[in-house]
């Protein structure tokens, strides 16, 4: 196999649309339910330095069937739920949460000078853990080590994230579904990055400037799954930043409705039926 053939190159592209979510909050979506980025589901992108865009946040709703992970990098989120948690990320802090079997939370925004813009990812669970205890977790920037290149920067959220034959990091966010790894790409003007790249599902969704992968341009509010390969290879002429995300897909079957994703419609329908009942978060 030649070099060029070890390349990821983009294979699908999605681009992000505007919706809104709790109370009226304005956001941009990626998503697909059908396993075409399986273990990931959605990505929303916040951003506004308009606050009657987000103020309202996200009041208690329910979850069940997957984790999230929400990065902030201006203003941030303040989190509590039925299990006591009560905390607040701020600029390039995180907070993951595995709901299992089923949480109850609220995230109500902050705002800084910049206003508020952040990230939350739906990362699928496998079947087996799916009615699995609830567990939440903060992560501090300061604890996401960080790798370099030329005139590039990659902060890792979690997973393995390593530059062939080179340096190498472990995100502090160990215990990721789909053996998920996330990652935080800054290219400066004419900057480069190549890291070994061999997950089944890698995915790069740049929110400011471009970037080139393999020849080809993804621009801001787009999302490129990536095809077969071993090697990541990232570029941009005028600068830009991205998430990367990458893992392992469980190949199982899908069903979502509202805040609950599960195998099957029954075990929808289980899900609203415990939440209506009170035996929601129990068990």
């Amino acid at each position: 196999m030649t070099a060029s053939t070890q390349l990821r190159h983009i294979e699908r592209r999605l681009t992000s649309q505007p919706s809104q979510d709790g109370d009226g909050v304005k956001i941009k979506r990626i998503h697909d339910f059908g396993g075409g980025l399986d273990p990931f589901l959605m990505l929303d992108e916040l951003g506004s330095d308009r606050p009657d865009d987000y103020i309202g946040g996200f009041p208690p709703h329910p979850h069940r069937g997957m984790q999230t992970l929400t990065y902030v990098l201006h203003g941030g989120l303040t989190h509590e739920d039925h299990l006591g948690h009560s905390s607040t990320i701020r600029a390039g802090d995180a907070q993951w949460m595995h709901t299992g079997r089923g949480i109850i939370h609220s995230e109500m925004p902050l705002t800084d000078s910049h206003g508020l813009h952040g990230f939350q990812l739906w990362i699928n669970l496998a079947a087996k853990d799916k009615l699995s205890p609830a567990t939440y977790r903060d992560v501090r920037g300061v604890e996401m080590p960080h790798l370099h290149a030329a005139g590039a920067e990659l902060i890792a959220l979690g997973g393995r994230w390593q530059i062939p034959e080179g340096d190498a990091v472990n995100g502090p966010l160990d215990a990721l579904a789909g053996n998920a790894a996330i990652g935080h790409l800054r290219l400066e003007a004419g900057g480069e990055m190549t890291l070994a790249a061999s997950d089944d599902t890698l995915a790069v969704y740049v929110f400011e400037g471009e970037l080139e992968i393999a020849g080809e341009r993804l621009g801001a509010g787009e999302l490129g799954r990536l095809g077969d390969g071993q090697t990541l290879a990232l570029t941009s002429a005028g600068g830009g930043q991205a998430l990367l995300l990458a893992g392992t897909p469980h190949r199982e079957p899908i069903a979502h409705y509202g805040p609950f994703v599960m195998n099957d419609m029954r075990e929808i329908e289980q899900a609203l039926s415990d939440y209506r009942n009170g035996t929601f978060t129990s068990g």
